[in-house]
């Protein structure tokens, strides 16, 4: 059923039928015993245990929501075949008593960015043709820990081709050859930003409930931020990269994408833990993983006491973006925050600079030795090699586009030859800024985290490998998100669920997309189906 009704998903109606689509069947949905859209892991289990909701019919509900909304939004690339088998399978195991009591993620539907291994039915491609039909040799290490928890593997969400490593400033945000342009749900012309777009879209559109994301510089902070979801990026290390497409392993790390905190850090705990093919990250960054979980820290008095250093962004024209973050800062106050404003991160002007921090250097020598030895150890592919991959963009330039938008990053990266003095001049000061920036800065100051407007706090985070969560903080006039940001040091995961939580609590800041559109013009909606 699902294969078949989906394989034309990318060629369906303009927005118009779209949105009356939409209003009808929420109005349908929202009558019955359950309401689907917005619903959290929480709501789910319960309706699961009051016998009000299947897993079957939860993920009919997210390959309708895929059919109706993917045509415009293009936030997921393929859907796994098996789904619904695996549904019914989580439907049996709840029914028998004697396997009680699950897992929070038992039976729900999760996607998963298009560079995260399955070993199924379901292709891994990091966006490009040049990977499809290749087979990878197991799933990833999230997917093994997802698959323990009873998770339902729904799909392959879109991104940014190749990390948009192959041409950086090129590539489009959230274009990829195999899925085309992912469309921000709240304004079609706004920016998806960020890598793991199709993760940010899909589950902004509730089209699926959680979503697994990558982030090496920004990729899951940017597009939750934009997308108005709550994107999670955990320390390096404190997940498995084992069987993910890579950039750069000091760097990469795998995270949550949720509508709430609680569904991120749901989705956190189950891929946290050591990896033996992820050895040397995993068994380092498994100390910082607390006693009885992450769900403890989910406190609504989570921020009282807690030192927040404020980092400020260059002044924006927008000034409600100014004054939202002046009334949240007042709400972190309230709660019980010392806030400790107007804070300078050392060296700012070269961390926020890849050119200059050393981090492109790195990343440049990084990425192709990593890709390499990913691509070699794959059952079968096209490319076994950068230098294939490279040369499957100028064999097939229409597919890929590579007129238009080039691959110059991955023709700068095979150029280099392994990680030679200059690489390693650029780790330490890498290392160096990170040291004498964020870490000093938290330390003299005695902060628990830091807290900045958007995503500026990337950058730093990006360098260290330091965890970071930016929960919805509003819109602007026009309908787009924006986010705020807490960031902390290394294994400090269970003070920023506790400030995030306390902070999303409230405000709850959170509406979905096209709420203002069908309040405005349901009457409309309704009457020209």
């Amino acid at each position: 059923m699902a294969s078949a009704r989906l394989t034309s998903i990318l060629l369906r109606p303009p927005i118009r039928l779209l949105i009356t689509t939409i209003f009808i069947s929420c109005l349908a949905i929202d009558a019955q015993d359950f309401t689907f859209q917005e619903a959290t892991i929480d709501d789910i289990q319960r309706a699961f245990a009051e016998n009000r909701l299947t897993s079957v019919q939860l993920v009919d509900f997210y390959l309708r929501r895929i059919e109706t909304l993917n045509p415009m939004l293009r936030g997921v690339l393929e859907i796994n075949p098996d789904a619904r088998e695996r549904a019914a399978e989580a439907d049996r195991e709840r029914s028998d008593l004697s396997r009680l009591p699950l897992a929070p993620l038992h039976g729900v539907p999760v996607l998963l960015k298009d560079t995260i291994a399955t070993r199924d039915k379901m292709n891994t491609t990091a966006g490009s043709h040049a990977l499809l039909g290749s087979v990878v040799p197991r799933d990833a290490g999230v997917v093994e820990k997802l698959r323990s928890a009873g998770a339902v593997i729904l799909g392959k969400a879109s991104l940014t081709e190749w990390y948009s490593f192959r041409a950086l400033g090129k590539i489009p945000n959230g274009w990829c050859a195999r899925g085309g342009q992912g469309q921000n749900p709240y304004v079609l012309s706004g920016e998806t930003w960020g890598s793991s777009s199709g993760s940010a879209i899909s589950v902004a559109a509730n089209m699926v409930a959680v979503s697994l994301g990558s982030e090496t510089h920004g990729s899951i902070l940017c597009p939750s931020d934009h997308n108005s979801v709550v994107g999670f990026k955990p320390t390096v290390g404190l997940t498995s990269r084992a069987g993910v497409i890579p950039i750069l392993p000091q760097l990469d790390t795998v995270g949550p994408i949720a509508r709430t905190v609680s569904d991120a850090v749901y989705l956190l705990e189950a891929i946290v833990g050591y990896d033996p093919r992820d050895d040397e990250a995993t068994s380092e960054a498994a100390k910082y993983i607390p006693e009885g979980g992450y769900k403890q820290f989910l406190n609504q008095d989570g921020v009282k006491g807690k030192r927040l250093g404020v980092i400020r962004q260059p002044s924006t024209n927008k000034s409600i973006f100014i004054s939202a973050f002046e009334s949240h800062l007042n709400t972190l106050r309230e709660r019980g925050a010392m806030i400790v404003d107007d804070l300078e991160i050392p060296s700012m002007n070269i961390i926020s600079n890849p050119g200059k921090s050393g981090e492109l250097t790195t990343m440049l020598a990084g990425f192709k030795i990593s890709v390499n030895e990913y691509l070699k150890e794959l059952v079968a592919s096209p490319v076994r090699s950068l230098a294939d991959v490279i040369a499957f963009n100028e064999n097939n330039p229409e597919q890929e586009k590579t007129k238009e938008y080039g691959q110059h990053t991955f023709i700068a990266s095979e150029r280099t030859n392994g990680m030679g003095q200059k690489e390693r001049q650029a780790i330490e000061l890498m290392k160096k800024l990170s040291r004498d920036g964020i870490e000093k800065t938290m330390e003299e100051n005695k902060l628990d985290a830091i807290v900045t407007r958007g995503t500026y706090c990337v950058s730093m985070l990006a360098l260290g490998g330091y965890p970071g969560i930016t929960v919805p903080a509003g819109y602007d006039s026009n309908g787009m998100p924006f986010g705020i940001c807490f960031g902390g040091l290394k294994g400090t995961e269970p003070k920023l669920i506790e400030i995030a939580y306390a902070f999303e609590q409230a405000t709850l800041a959170r509406r979905p997309p096209f709420s203002r559109s069908l309040e405005m013009n349901k009457e409309f909606y309704f009457a020209s189906a």
